[in-house]
């Protein structure tokens, strides 16, 4: 686990323990997993690393036939872009859910600049969503998980990208738009292509443009590069019946299998990040909002109900809870909340469905608010 907390602009802790790969599998018939040699587990890290410069190797003991270099890499999935890569060594994460958060803000620009209308209907910006049209879903509803949409559907047991889209365009909410709240991961894969349509670029040149880029998030991407893979942490050894799909251990790709069906660029997963990398988020929104937001629309997403974010909510965030603390969690282990009452925040990241998920256990997430909460006083 990586944890980061702190008030304003400050950094209070910045702490890792555990693991980021301990396991080569996992064992059905034991219930325990397949541990790798001791030599190559690879520990939590967090900060970077003091030396700069030269040319330095690092080897990858989980993968052992993997060798970095401290050289220019260029990123091929934006190749106007050229990164040094290793000398960032914190761990990085899939975010799993925490990229709702991003597709929350991207469309706050998209408000911002005038390309959508919070109260608009998804059919003027995605007129192929024909259900979505025929019900008048708006995308106030989508960001609110108001629209009466299911939770999930299986899109990966469709063959090809054009069916999985076809099933999600035709899908109708099961209750009338406006009138419950259920959480539902389909609410963000409608609003990605909302934006996109909007704005006229992919959903993670929208993050790159609106947020990472602005603020200096370099470790923060969907579908990260090879030159990546000595600082993610393994997610699940990811088979039936336990899962959905047969991959596998994860590591560096996608875990959720819709976000993996759909090319790993989701607006409700897919995106990697680092601890620190989401402290400038957090500071950034406590700080009122720029470079990436108006105060007016940060005020829109964290009051409640929230637009994207979830508020008030003990089961996760503790005793931070009750004076209009926002925040998400992520299945493979993450969360993070933001107190403006406190003007505090708290970054927890852990791989907990390695070697395989389990039932969710938020008890760590909300002693951590609690913790917080009392520190701050």
């Amino acid at each position: 686990m990586v944890v980061a907390a702190g008030r304003g602009q400050d950094v209070l802790v910045e702490a890792a323990f555990g693991w980021a790969v301990r396991y080569a599998a996992y064992d059905a018939a034991t219930d325990r997993g397949v541990e790798l040699p001791r030599e190559r587990w690879v520990p939590m890290r967090v900060g970077r690393d003091a030396g700069r410069g030269g040319d330095t190797v690092v080897q990858d003991t989980a993968f052992p036939d993997t060798v970095v270099r401290d050289t220019v890499v260029r990123d091929t999935a934006f190749p106007d872009t050229v990164v040094r890569d290793t000398v960032v060594r914190d761990t990085v994460f899939d975010l799993a859910s925490l990229t709702k958060l991003f597709t929350t803000v991207v469309a706050m620009r998209c408000a911002e600049r005038g390309e959508i209308d919070l109260d608009g209907r998804v059919a003027a910006y995605a007129p192929e969503f024909t259900a979505a049209a025929e019900h008048g879903i708006t995308v106030r509803q989508l960001l609110t998980h108001t629209s009466g949409l299911l939770p999930e559907l299986p899109l990966y047991e469709y063959d090809g990208h054009e069916q999985r889209l076809a099933r999600l365009r035709a899908e109708p909410p099961t209750t009338a738009p406006g009138t419950a709240r259920r959480y539902s991961d389909l609410n963000f894969l409608l609003l990605q292509r909302v934006v996109e349509r909007a704005a006229g670029r992919p959903l993670d040149r929208l993050v790159r443009d609106d947020i990472t880029r602005p603020l200096g998030m370099t470790s923060t991407r969907f579908r990260p590069p090879r030159a990546w893979l000595p600082r993610i942490a393994a997610t699940e050894d990811q088979r039936r019946p336990w899962a959905k799909l047969d991959r596998g251990m994860l590591r560096g790709v996608v875990h959720d299998e819709n976000a993996h069906a759909l090319g790993g660029v989701a607006g409700h997963a897919g995106l990697f990040s680092t601890a620190g990398d989401l402290t400038l988020l957090c500071r950034a929104l406590l700080g009122g909002g720029p470079p990436v937001l108006r105060p007016e629309s940060i005020d829109l997403m964290l009051t409640a109900p929230g637009l994207g974010f979830e508020v008030d909510q003990p089961w996760f965030m503790g005793e931070l809870a009750g004076r209009g603390a926002a925040g998400h969690t992520g299945f493979t282990g993450t969360s993070l909340v933001i107190d403006r009452a406190t003007s505090s925040f708290l970054v927890l990241l852990a791989n907990t469905v390695h070697p395989r998920r389990r039932p969710a256990d938020s008890a760590p997430r909300a002693a951590a608010g609690t913790a917080l909460a009392r520190a701050l006083g």
